[in-house]
C-alpha cells in the first residue's frame, strides 16, 4: 500500500470498530484508496496500531455497503460506483436530507439554525466561485448538521452508517437532477425557507434542488 493511515489514539467513549470503519471508509471516499486498490488487513492493522480482527470486521462492513469487494483468500479491493448506484445514492441522499432538514428546522435551537444556514451560505459561495467541490462539501456538511440537530437517535445512526457511502458515490457527480434548473436560485430559496423556520418549505426546496419532486426521474451524471 502506498497510502499510509495514521495510528488510532483511543480516547474515552471511542468505539474502536467504528473508528476503524470511519478511517478506512474516509480514505476510500476521498480517493486516498482509489477504485481497484488492494486492501490488506495485516498492513491496515499495522498502520492503525490495532489487531487484525477489528480491521476484518470493518472491511466486511464496508463490503455490505458496496465500498469494497472481498474474494475470500484472494483479495479485498476498493470498488468503483457505476451510474445506477450513483443515481440510487443520490435519490436516497436527497430524500434523507429533506426529511432531516424538515425535522431539524422545526425543533433545533437558534444556534443550530444559524450553523445550518451557514452551510447553505457556503454552498452559495461555492456556486458564485464556480467551485463544485465546495458546493459538494457544503451539502455534505448540511446533511451532518441537520441530522445532529434533529436530536433523533435513529437519524444519527443512519447518517453514521451511510455518510461515507454517500460521499464516495456522489463525489464528482452532479447528483439527482430531473431537469436543468437554476441551482443558485434553488439554494437561495432553501436558505430563505430554513432561516424562516419553514420546515415544509425547506424540505420542498431540497426536493426541487435535487430533482426528486413527485414524478421526477433521475438524470444521467454530468461528465
Amino acid at each position: 500500500m502506498s497510502a499510509e493511515l495514521s495510528p488510532i489514539e483511543l480516547t474515552s467513549g471511542m468505539i474502536l470498530s467504528d473508528e476503524i470503519y470511519a478511517r478506512i471508509g474516509a480514505a476510500i471516499a476521498d480517493g486516498t484508496f482509489p477504485p481497484g486498490h488492494r486492501l490488506r488487513d495485516v498492513e491496515l492493522a499495522r498502520q492503525l496500531g490495532v489487531s487484525r480482527t477489528p480491521v476484518r470486521e470493518a472491511l466486511q462492513r464496508l463490503e455490505r455497503f458496496g465500498l469494497v469487494e472481498i474474494a475470500v483468500g484472494r483479495y479485498t479491493r476498493v470498488t468503483a460506483p457505476d451510474d445506477a448506484l450513483r443515481r440510487d445514492t443520490g435519490e436516497f441522499a436527497a430524500y434523507f436530507l429533506g426529511n432531516a432538514v424538515n425535522l431539524a428546522v422545526s425543533r433545533c435551537s437558534d444556534e443550530d439554525l444559524a450553523d445550518i444556514v451557514g452551510t447553505v451560505d457556503a454552498a452559495l459561495a461555492g456556486i458564485d466561485a464556480g467551485e463544485p467541490a465546495a458546493v459538494f462539501a457544503a451539502a455534505s456538511a448540511l446533511g451532518l448538521l441537520a441530522t445532529r440537530a434533529t436530536g433523533n437517535g435513529v437519524f444519527l445512526t443512519i447518517i453514521r452508517e451511510t455518510s461515507i457511502v454517500v460521499q464516495r458515490n456522489l463525489r464528482g457527480w452532479s447528483g439527482v437532477v430531473a431537469r436543468p434548473a437554476p441551482r443558485r436560485e434553488n439554494w437561495q430559496r432553501l436558505r430563505d425557507r430554513i432561516a424562516a423556520r419553514d420546515a415544509v418549505g425547506a424540505e420542498q426546496a431540497i426536493r426541487t434542488l435535487y430533482g426528486v419532486t413527485p414524478g421526477a426521474a433521475p438524470a444521467s451524471p454530468d461528465p
